[in-house]
């Protein structure tokens, strides 16, 4: 499955490149996408684990960028 979601409050493109290779590290995750000029991030996971899969994204994300939210 592959999503779409709209980022708040990314203040960097250092940290959407962090952000991005962590989450492609995470387990489930076939691809990752952090874009900082579009504020938005598109991930490819499985589908029978997705919503799983996506709190550990949004927890990787807080722990780069703690002001940053996720648009689920």
């Amino acid at each position: 499955m592959k999503k779409r979601f709209d980022l708040i409050d990314l203040d960097c493109a250092n940290c959407a490149l962090k952000m991005e290779t962590a989450i492609k590290k995470l387990d489930g995750v076939q691809d990752a996408s952090v874009s900082f000029l579009t504020q938005k991030m598109t991930i490819e996971a499985d589908d029978d684990r997705f919503e799983e899969i996506m709190q550990r994204v949004i927890k990787t994300i807080r722990k780069v960028e703690p002001d940053c939210q996720v648009v689920l």
